[in-house]
């Protein structure tokens, strides 16, 4: 065999080798999107009533709250940004990256500070290679998120919003996440948690369940009420955002995958129709030889006769 030939068939088996890991991992995706569909399903309305609950109590109450009351001159703002742990999942990360940036921007020419939590460790390698602060930051859970993970991230968010802004506090926090829209359709967007903007919270709300809030009476007060609410709604909402973004990680990592194992096979086409070519050229050098050594032979016992 010659040497070109095995340059080529040492090339087949070691893209043959990942096509099969790809496509491995293309099913492990496959199987495991479904399983989020689910959660992100029965998560959503919980979440979605959550937010209709505190609209129709900042409603109906004149409490300057965290969760609802814009302060008059924001001077500071938290952005929570979750990306994924792993790779090999297409542009998901980076793109959730690039909304992220794009917010941190907006919000600096707008004269506010801002902190960066994050979720993932490609976010956090991407921050850290750029030397870039981040207040804190939560790895290992993100394919498969729990409402434990989401109380865990909350938990200093809610602080840090309950804090006054001169003692490292915050007047607005926003999240970055993936929503998971279809199969092929994951959409990196930002939203404002708090404070609550009642006019998003009623466009976010179904058309077909449009109606009038009701009026409540409050105890032991209205300011209770919603420092009772406030972990509910961020973690709620995080946990919603965690599972959007588990799913969209799931999709674009199948997507990916069954883009590297189209691209595999084509690949190992080519290299067999070139190994073929390179097996012909070897046969048909061999017959040229063999022919020359023959018409040679002839010719020598023709001479000797």
């Amino acid at each position: 065999m010659g040497a070109q030939l095995r340059v080529y068939k040492r090339r087949i088996r070691s893209v043959t080798a990942t096509k099969k890991i790809t496509k491995a991992m293309e099913m492990i995706a496959a199987s495991r999107i479904v399983k989020a569909q689910r959660q992100v399903a029965a998560s959503t309305p919980y979440a979605s009533e959550l937010t209709r609950a505190v609209t129709a109590v900042a409603t109906g109450s004149n409490t300057n709250h965290a969760l609802t009351t814009e302060a008059e001159n924001p001077t500071r703002a938290a952005i929570l940004l979750i990306t994924s742990d792993r790779g090999l999942a297409g542009g998901y990360s980076s793109n959730a990256i690039k909304a992220a940036e794009q917010l941190t921007e907006r919000l600096k020419a707008e004269g506010k500070e801002v902190d960066t939590y994050i979720v993932g460790r490609k976010g956090l390698s991407y921050y850290a290679f750029r030397e870039r602060k981040v207040v804190e930051s939560w790895t290992g859970f993100t394919d498969s998120p729990t409402y434990a993970d989401a109380k865990a991230v909350a938990a200093p968010l809610i602080e840090a919003v309950q804090k006054d802004t001169a003692e490292g506090g915050v007047d607005e926090l926003h999240i970055v996440f993936t929503e998971f829209v279809s199969m092929m359709t994951q959409t990196p967007v930002d939203n404002r948690l708090l404070p609550l903007s009642l006019d998003a919270a009623k466009d976010d709300e179904d058309e077909s369940k449009a109606e009038l809030l009701p009026l409540f009476d409050f105890e032991p007060s209205a300011e209770d009420v919603l420092d009772a609410l406030l972990p509910r709604y961020v973690e709620s909402r995080i946990y919603n955002a965690l599972l959007q973004s588990a799913a969209s990680e799931h999709a674009a990592r199948r997507r990916a995958m069954k883009s590297a194992t189209d691209n595999a096979e084509e690949l190992i086409k080519s290299l067999s129709r070139l190994a073929n070519q390179a097996r012909q050229a070897e046969i048909t050098q061999e017959i040229s030889e063999i022919v020359g050594g023959a018409s040679a032979l002839a010719d020598a016992t023709a001479g000797s006769d």
